[in-house]
């Protein structure tokens, strides 16, 4: 039997709703195609944001989103990206397959994307290839409503009064794509440029660096050193992938994998923990009192592209593998909300480990989707204390026959998030409940077999259903979590 222990007085951090925020980068079909078709696209659209794909966003509470990069961001210029569409600036873009970038997709078009949504938006500034001045003339650009030439600017281009920007990005992978910089240049760097990023009104800034890939705990070290008072948050990267080789060998397929791979793939998704648990104990060294957030700006699953499709648009497939790396991520981002304050899935729509695939004017909501659906009750809910007794499966690639995190909102509600990851052995489970007396119990299941996924003729192969196999009895929920699942169970008073 595997028990999990709840103590909903035990109330520990907020779970900030930014952690279940997503990435939408200038990549492949993500911004154009998937969420842009523009004004006068046959595909319904509001000022040209597909209204399905906003819809269906918006069904999961999406609290922020992160634009326009990824590697893109070091080389993008905002100006390029104003005015009229028919004037804008056309590139090639270098990172991502070749393509030309027109820039009808900009600064209006993304704020406006957000407002649809009703998210917030986090802007990434280009600090490999751009310039102090240009980053802060982008701040001042949206967020100054006074007499200056950007503002003059801005209402030029349509908009008079200033947006509200909160989350500024001060570089993008710095160490690699973004201007393979050391670890001490790039700090020195940041100082500089967050320096020129002003808080304009009541619009205030939170500065957030640029932080390590995965296990590199020397660039979290010496950043944190040079430049810990200046910043609001460090990122992390960190993706889960397979493949014949290191990070760029040969990856293997998202379909058509084994079992051994697949506990492989969930072994390793499962080293978020140690990794969010390392690198905070290192930045508590420069910042004893935690003020400074640690923000996993892109995290997620990354596989062989589907064949035939642009290996630079890296347009992946979506199974119940990749549900389960998103179960079980979620889930420790709660345990760790008292550092975490924003995670980002990379990417929104048809890139990596996307929440929505979109063909013409057609649509599918991944596996994905649905577990960041049966999470979003966590949004900003208080973290109750768990404990977890459960076996380990797996083989070689060890992972929990059950895991989970739980929270309380602000009417006394538990919600509880279960993953059972073992591929054919159903986990009978007991919720042994300490400050909450039960009196009724509802649940909803994403469950199916390893492989399965939703395609564009079979669109609810995989879908949220009812879980109505909860008992509940004063301070004790059971249930039996069915293999490859993830539940959320919901105890009201």
């Amino acid at each position: 039997m595997n028990r999990i222990y709840i103590n909903t007085k035990e109330q520990k951090s907020t779970i900030n709703r930014n952690i279940y925020g997503h990435f939408a980068e200038h990549l492949g079909r993500c911004i154009y195609n998937g969420i842009f078709v523009g004004d006068d696209s046959t595909i319904p659209n509001e000022k040209g944001m597909r209204k399905d794909v906003v819809e269906a966003l918006r069904n999961i509470k999406i609290p922020v989103l992160r634009w326009p990069g990824g590697c893109f961001a070091d080389e993008y210029h905002w100006k390029d990206g104003i005015g009229e569409k028919a004037s804008r600036k056309k590139m090639v873009n270098t990172h991502w397959g070749g393509v030309v970038e027109d820039n009808s997709f900009g600064t209006h078009e993304f704020m406006e994307l957000c407002r649809q949504l009703h998210c917030e938006p986090y802007i990434n500034g280009n600090v490999g290839s751009g310039t102090v001045q240009e980053m802060s003339e982008w701040v001042e650009y949206l967020t100054f409503d006074g007499v200056s030439p950007m503002a003059e600017l801005r209402e030029k281009n349509g908009k008079k009064d200033a947006w509200r920007v909160k989350y500024w990005g001060v570089g993008n992978e710095n160490w690699g794509c973004g201007g393979n910089m050391r670890p001490e240049f790039y700090a020195d760097v940041y100082r500089q440029f967050a320096t020129y990023i002003r808080n304009y009104g009541e619009n205030k800034i939170y500065k957030i660096a640029c932080g390590a890939p995965d296990f590199n705990y020397d660039w979290t070290d010496k950043v944190m050193q040079i430049a810990a008072k200046h910043m609001d948050a460090l990122t992390l990267h960190y993706y889960t992938f397979v493949a014949e080789g290191d990070f760029w060998e040969k990856k293997l397929s998202a379909t058509d994998f084994d079992e051994p791979t697949y506990y492989k793939t969930l072994h390793k998704a499962m080293k978020m923990d140690e990794i969010i648990t390392k690198h905070a104990e290192i930045m508590s060294k420069y910042d004893p009192t935690h003020r400074v957030g640690i923000i996993v700006d892109e995290w997620g699953t990354w596989f062989a592209v589907e064949p035939g499709t642009n290996p630079g648009f890296l347009y992946q497939q979506n199974t119940m593998r990749d549900a389960m790396v998103a179960g079980l991520t979620l889930n420790i981002f709660n345990q760790h909300s008292n550092r975490v304050e924003m995670a980002n899935l990379a990417q929104t729509v048809n890139v990596l480990q996307a929440v929505i695939l979109t063909e013409g004017d057609k649509m599918v909501l991944t596996p994905t989707y649905h577990v960041f659906d049966l999470f979003k009750h966590h949004h900003d809910a208080k973290l109750v204390h768990s404990y977890t007794e459960t076996t380990q499966i797996g083989g070689d690639f060890v992972v929990p026959n059950v895991q989970a995190s739980a929270s309380v909102d602000e009417n006394g509600v538990l919600t509880a998030t279960l993953v059972n990851p073992s591929v054919s052995a159903p986990a009978p489970v007991e919720l042994l409940l300490t400050g909450i007396e039960g009196k009724n119990a509802t649940g909803r299941i994403l469950t199916g077999a390893m492989q399965d996924y939703n395609d564009f003729d079979k669109t609810d192969n995989v879908k949220i259903l009812p879980f109505n196999g909860i008992t509940l009895s004063q301070a004790k929920a059971e249930l039996t979590l069915p293999p490859c699942s993830v539940v959320e169970v919901r105890v009201s008073t």
